[in-house]
């Protein structure tokens, strides 16, 4: 499948996306949106990729959303942008695979914001993030407002969404924004090392751990144990589980399943 504004390749389980807009600093429009809608629909159908990797082409993991094409919409027109981004990065969020961010640049505004959906980042040294939206008169429009705070707490979340301040890679790794930072040159080769290992794991598991996670999130407390529970239980009639423990107790690498 051919897109404008991505890049994708995939081997030994692992799907590398690269958004292809470096002129701009990949920015998002709606071609990336429509492009994005694509990819995760094969990558959903996909059971040869097991985690994917996203990055940004150029100096920039995406600098925010495309200003020139939204600077002339009506009130309804950017609502319209506004559910369109979400929707992506909902069903990025809910895809059936891990998804790591390998954020080589800046992440500003929808670049954040599309970090936030990814179920784990890692930065580059030079990374810089930021949710600058108030400078322009506007608030972030992905779903920033609600996942930020969920994933670094309420009061660093309207400090950097008040403020607009843009950080360093090292202060996102204090605030939980990002799980490692790296060098530049090992950004990609870190990314594809943890995807690798994730992908060693057994794959149904890997996919119930992260529904489990994410939904629970959205549950009480005594709710999500129960959904654990359940699920927990559901593995045991799997034929991975079987192999998994079969394999710990005749102390062996385990051969999943296809």
């Amino acid at each position: 499948m051919d897109f404008t504004t991505l890049k994708f390749e995939a081997a030994e389980g692992i799907g590398l996306v690269t958004i292809s807009r470096p002129q701009a600093l990949n920015a998002l429009n709606s071609k990336f949106f429509e492009d994005m809608d694509a990819l995760l629909t094969e990558l959903a159908a996909r059971d040869d990729i097991r985690v994917v990797i996203l990055t940004g082409e150029g100096k920039a993991f995406v600098a925010g959303a495309d200003i020139s094409e939204m600077a002339h919409k009506t009130k309804a027109e950017a609502r319209k942008f506004s559910f369109a981004g979400q929707k992506t990065f909902r069903t990025l969020e809910r895809l059936d695979k891990p998804v790591i961010a390998a954020v080589n640049g800046f992440a500003l505004g929808g670049g954040c914001e599309l970090a936030l959906a990814c179920d784990i980042r890692i930065a580059s040294a030079k990374a810089k993030f930021g949710q600058p939206e108030v400078n322009l008169g506007l608030i972030p429009g992905y779903a920033g407002t609600q996942r930020l705070p969920r994933l670094i707490g309420l009061g660093h979340a309207l400090h950097l969404i008040l403020s607009g301040e843009m950080i360093g890679a090292e202060e996102a790794l204090r605030l939980g924004l990002v799980q490692k930072v790296v060098e530049p040159e090992q950004l990609l080769p870190a990314a594809r090392e943890l995807a690798a290992a994730i992908a060693a794991k057994g794959p149904h598991a890997v996919r119930l751990a992260k529904r489990v996670i994410r939904r629970g999130l959205m549950m009480d407390f005594e709710a999500g144990c129960a959904l654990e529970a359940d699920k927990f239980g559901s593995l045991f009639e799997d034929a991975e589980a079987v192999e998994g423990m079969t394999a710990f107790l005749e102390k062996r690498a385990p051969k999943w399943p296809s």
